[in-house]
């Protein structure tokens, strides 16, 4: 069936081959019997003339070059072509005026198939028209990747460069990619509209999740372009919080405040996570564990305003719990000192006001974190939850997993007698010879 659709449609082009060359070009039959034989042996042939091949294909020119008598046919053979249709075709487009014309309504793979055999044959009119199609019209990602692959291995040169500058940039540094990245996700962070905002965060977090997992990639987001901005947003936070903390009550506008102080961290929130995602995120475990100003406002204004800042620590520690945080014990524990009391005392807040708080997975990630700190260390912290957790129950973080493994640790497991493997003993014994 797949056969005879294929002869359908190379009829067709032989029929216009005749039309062309007898109204169009006025040249009547042709003196050249050029046959076209597939891999599998299908042959195709077709009566065309020697000066339209030899004008047109700079490969005929010279073929053809050879034979010098005027009114004696020719026969040319083509042999193991990849596609016979196609080359069928470019045949009938040497005989077409307006070749660009022509191709309007082809798709791309198609035009890279008469591209091909247009360069095999050095059909410069036709690789021309090609090339002029493919720069006009749109491509998906699979026809992308069939062009890039397909101009490199023609090896064009200059004819393709308006093709590839779709897709090709110019060399660039690090300093201007920086600078690109740094005034994209700056206006993302200052976005006047929160939807627009919320959905360009997704976008370019995914895009550059994507990037991460190409190590050679040219453009990456630098480690000093994403601490500028996370110190930009700190600062933010501080004066916002400071600012609310100077509130009175009854003014009307601590409803925008409010938003303020959410919008902002947020912005540190998608900041984190992206840190995370580039493993870049160790010296902001030192840097929020120093945010000590900022805890003394935190603690000093209500709730309802400052309780999607602790979701940055909840971060944070769920990333420790993970091990996608590397950063030493002193680290870990000033974090905790720092944010602690304020993540339990926000805890009931940020499971009501947002859907997106997953309850267990912070509870986990708090654990696990608690559980790599040394053991006076974990009892310290432990203790201190357990007695408010006897007064709050749900509205603090239920980490008694770690309560059980830190006690198991403190009363059964004693690991403090284990011997001293390190002095190697010898003794010496004599046997009776």
């Amino acid at each position: 069936e797949s056969r005879k659709k294929t002869q359908t449609r190379i009829a067709k082009f032989l029929d216009e081959l005749k039309t062309r060359s007898s109204n169009d070009w006025g040249l009547g039959s042709g003196d050249v019997r050029l046959t076209v034989v597939s891999r599998d042996g299908h042959r195709v042939s077709m009566d065309v003339h020697k000066r339209v091949l030899s004008e047109k294909s700079r490969f005929f020119a010279e073929k053809l070059s050879q034979r010098k008598e005027k009114g004696v046919s020719h026969a040319v053979e083509i042999s193991e072509c990849d596609d016979v249709e196609v080359y069928v075709e470019t045949v009938v487009l040497m005989y077409s005026d307006d070749l660009k014309k022509r191709l309007i309504g082809e798709n791309v793979n198609k035009v890279l198939a008469l591209l091909q055999v247009s360069a095999a044959i050095m059909f410069d009119a036709g690789i021309c028209s090609c090339l002029e199609y493919l720069e006009a019209v749109p491509w998906s990602e699979d026809e992308e990747e069939k062009v890039l692959s397909l101009l490199c291995q023609l090896e064009l040169h200059g004819s393709m460069t308006e093709v590839l500058q779709r897709v090709l940039s110019e060399p660039s540094t690090s300093v201007r990619t920086d600078d690109i990245f740094l005034k994209l996700l700056s206006g993302v962070l200052q976005a006047k509209d929160d939807k627009a905002r919320r959905e360009m965060k997704t976008l370019i977090s995914r895009l550059l999740r994507e990037d991460s997992f190409d190590y050679n990639s040219r453009l990456d987001v630098s480690k000093d372009t994403l601490y500028h901005l996370c110190h930009r947003c700190l600062c933010s936070l501080v004066l916002c919080l400071s600012e609310a903390m100077c509130m009175d009550s009854s003014r009307q506008d601590r409803g925008v405040l409010m938003a303020e102080i959410a919008r902002e961290a947020d912005n540190l929130q998608w900041l984190v996570d992206i840190l995370i995602d580039k493993r870049m995120a160790n010296d902001f475990v030192k840097l929020w564990a120093d945010q000590k100003e900022l805890a003394e406002l935190h603690s000093k204004i209500p709730t309802m305003y400052r309780h999607e800042i602790s979701r940055i620590t909840a971060q944070l520690c769920i990333a420790i719990g993970r091990g996608n945080i590397l950063v030493p014990k002193d680290s870990r524990f000033s974090l905790l000192s720092t944010w602690l009391d304020a993540l339990y005392e926000d805890f009931r807040w940020m499971r009501r006001a947002s859907r997106s708080v997953d309850k267990k997975l912070i509870e986990e990630g708090l654990s696990q974190t608690i559980l790599t700190l040394s053991l006076r260390q974990q009892e310290v912290i432990l203790l201190n939850w357990f007695h408010r957790f006897l007064n709050k129950g749900d509205d603090y973080p239920n980490i008694q997993r770690a309560f059980e493994v830190w006690w198991r640790r403190a009363f059964i497991r004693q690991y403090a007698d284990v011997p001293d493997s390190s002095q190697m003993q010898i003794t010496i014994c004599n046997y009776p010879t």
